[in-house]
């Protein structure tokens, strides 16, 4: 998503504006979106949610669905319309992003120079004439900000999973048509585990506040039909549940012939 991410200052952008639009065809080819614990109800309504693991940093990360292919959006039509009611946050919050800094424990502000919607033109502008930061700056830094502690509690969150072995490999067979695929490459919650888990276990997860998340994210997906009924053009799907490593949860289950890396 973001290929040419620089620190804001008013040097560098004390010309720039920012164009505000509905035109979400930047985020066509996105076929991932990471999504953080507190956005896992709303999203469930619409995205199969699944956990990717990130080994350079030994962390696994949660993130919506958005097509069955690397390089394919379901949700973004021809004149960049995003066709569903929920939109993850990181998308919303581009072209910004919060980075730390090098030097010290904060973070800054930065933005994809790249981005088709930074321009010197047309939009809200970044700094006003006497190079002070706009309104525009201080809403994004009170976003980022709030997202990225969000982010903190995701981490925990996925944190908590792997260390208590719920997570397992997923595996997800969709028969569309004459078409059966597999997806791999991803992680989700195994049901069995959970449910076989203590009384004291399972009230942990209650203390923590996790259960919403967790339940969210199994019932997220069979969402997977949604985004094979729209890429096949509303053509009818199923899904073929199958036991998958280590008695995966069946609502999690799921084989293809056709392999899929999600990464």
């Amino acid at each position: 998503m973001f290929t040419q991410v620089v620190p804001v200052n008013k040097d560098r952008h004390g010309q720039k504006k920012v164009r505000l639009t509905s035109d979400f065809r930047f985020a066509g080819k996105f076929h991932l979106a990471y999504v953080t614990v507190h956005e896992f109800v709303r999203a469930a309504a619409t995205y199969p949610l699944i956990f990717l693991e990130d080994k350079d940093r030994d962390e696994f990360r949660p993130v919506a669905l958005l097509g069955l292919d690397a390089g394919e959006n379901l949700f973004v039509d021809a004149k960049g319309k995003w066709d569903a009611n929920y939109i993850p946050a990181i998308i919303r919050r581009y072209p910004f992003a919060l980075t730390k800094a090098t030097d010290a424990d904060r973070y800054i502000v930065c933005i994809d120079e790249a981005s088709e919607l930074v321009n010197d033109t047309e939009g809200a502008a970044l700094f006003d004439d006497e190079g002070k930061p706009t309104q525009v700056i201080e809403n994004v830094k009170r976003y980022l900000t709030e997202l990225q502690q969000m982010d903190q509690v995701t981490q925990e969150f996925t944190r908590f999973l792997a260390q208590n072995n719920l997570l397992t490999p997923l595996s997800m067979r969709v028969n569309a048509a004459d078409q059966v695929r597999n997806i791999t490459g991803g992680y989700v919650i195994n049901e069995e585990r959970l449910n076989n888990f203590s009384e004291q276990k399972f009230l942990e997860i209650r203390e923590k506040r996790y259960l919403p998340a967790i339940y969210a994210h199994l019932v997220s997906l069979p969402q997977i039909e949604r985004l094979v009924s729209l890429k096949q053009g509303d053509e009818p799907a199923h899904i073929a549940p199958e036991a998958a490593s280590d008695a995966d949860a069946k609502a999690t289950a799921t084989r293809k012939r056709r392999t899929e890396t999600l990464q």
